[in-house]
């Protein structure tokens, strides 16, 4: 496009729009780099060098995984049995078998509560650690992340798969430029490929040449004409934006098919393995914070079929993505997070379902400093409510920061010139991490 006697930058890098929001590489490093002006001021041990975070949205029901009530009367317990795991006296549902094997890894926290029922609601607090705000939308932390943190191996600091999964797992009150970086295709998809990371259709190598050597030419004749302190600045992203397209490292992070056969069959080749086997592929590569969705987990009717129909995958594919990244030594620096913006009622309802709960619910956490073989809390003999150690989201995420090196006191500016700390409120809790 011509805008009066010169050459509009942006013709020449079609390469394609960062997470929906239309704005491109080179931008993208530049509002990041702009907007970064403050440097991670922590002097704690960084124990989890990256974080997945697996978000099984709708509502989780813990009766049927992490917290089975098999004494409870057959309304409160449900249709599916408990069995034992490598916890000793603990149990899980008995569709997580493969789980079960590798809860000595593990750390299971069945008294999480925050009272917001609302999935936005639920779902804001639980990526975020801060009850909503009709004010202001908090960042989520894995934008915390990539603000405090910063890229790694020229990969993106924050990653989706498949794509951002809601409004509050963004940037919130921070710039643009720490949104996360999303795929813009499905893993498990025939001929999966990364957008941003291949050139437009109809450009070739030559033509992309081409292309780069033409942005040279305008960038001279734009700096010759304007003259201001970030032109040279705002070139580098360019080219930094050039150098990750060429990439072969950073392509071959998303290569699935380079795994070898056993190990994407190991993982199962469905959904749920071929996000899981991504999300190591990444952490593996340098990439700092994944969120990672996977099935829907709203069952207000017939909740034992449905979870007969979507955790086997799960449970397959959870196991060996904590065996893997163990057996590769990398189970110790990777901090593995599966939650759910609520929990599901105590009582089955009418429907052969469960309604909304966020009086009490689990996460699982894994890997990055977490204790190993360990039940944090208790949700009383019906899932009722907290009956000991409860534990809030700004407790999670305080501990989750704690882990990574981040302060979570330190204030970070919103809209307005107004400093909010990372967290407000909550605690490191050391029956999780010490």
């Amino acid at each position: 496009m011509f805008h009066g006697n010169y050459l509009d930058r942006r013709s020449f890098l079609a390469i394609g729009s960062l997470a929906g929001l239309g704005v491109s590489l080179p931008e993208f490093f530049f509002l990041r780099n702009a907007q970064a002006n403050e440097p991670a001021a922590t002097s704690l041990p960084v124990l989890a060098k990256s974080v997945i975070h697996i978000f099984l949205p709708g509502g989780l029901a813990a009766q049927e995984t992490w917290d089975p009530k098999p004494f409870a009367p057959i309304e409160y317990r449900g249709d599916l049995r408990a069995i034992a795991t490598k916890i000793r006296g603990e149990k899980f549902s008995e569709l997580l078998p493969q789980t079960a094997q590798v809860a000595d890894k593990m750390t299971v926290i069945r008294s999480l509560t925050h009272g917001e029922a609302a999935h936005e609601r639920g779902v804001h607090n639980m990526f975020t650690g801060y009850r909503p705000n009709p004010a202001l939308v908090f960042p989520s932390m894995g934008s915390v992340v990539s603000h405090e943190l910063g890229p790694r191996n020229n990969l993106p600091a924050y990653l989706c798969i498949p794509d951002q999964p809601n409004p509050y797992a963004g940037n919130g009150y921070l710039s643009s430029s720490f949104a996360p970086f999303a795929l813009g295709d499905k893993p498990e998809r025939n001929g999966f490929k990364v957008r941003d990371l291949h050139l437009p259709s109809g450009v070739d190598p030559t033509r992309y040449e081409r292309r780069r050597a033409m942005l040279e030419l305008v960038n001279t004749d734009f700096a010759s004409r304007i003259t201001a302190d970030n032109i040279g600045a705002m070139n580098s992203f360019y080219e930094r934006a050039f150098d990750l397209v060429n990439s072969s490292a950073a392509r071959e992070a998303f290569h699935l098919d380079a795994e070898d056969s056993k190990m994407r069959d190991r993982y199962g080749r469905n959904e749920a393995g071929a996000r899981m086997l991504l999300a190591r592929r990444l952490v593996e590569a340098g990439v700092r914070f994944i969120t990672l969705t996977y099935g829907g987990w709203d069952h207000h009717a017939k909740i034992t079929s449905s979870m007969r129909r979507q955790m086997p995958a799960f449970d397959q594919a959870y196991a060996t993505l904590l065996s893997d990244l163990d057996e590769r030594g990398l189970l110790d620096s990777t901090l593995v997070l599966v939650s759910s913006e609520f929990g599901r009622t105590p009582k089955i309802n009418r429907e052969g379902g469960r309604d909304h709960w966020s009086k009490v619910f689990s996460v699982a956490l894994a890997g990055g400093g977490v204790r190993r073989g360990a039940i944090v809390g208790s949700s009383g003999p019906t899932a009722n409510e907290p009956e000991e150690t409860p534990i809030s989201p700004e407790d999670l995420t305080r501990t989750l920061y704690h882990q990574m090196g981040i302060r979570a006191d330190k204030e970070l500016m919103a809209p307005g010139g107004r400093p909010i700390e990372i967290v407000n409120g909550g605690q490191v809790r050391k029956e999780i991490v010490g």
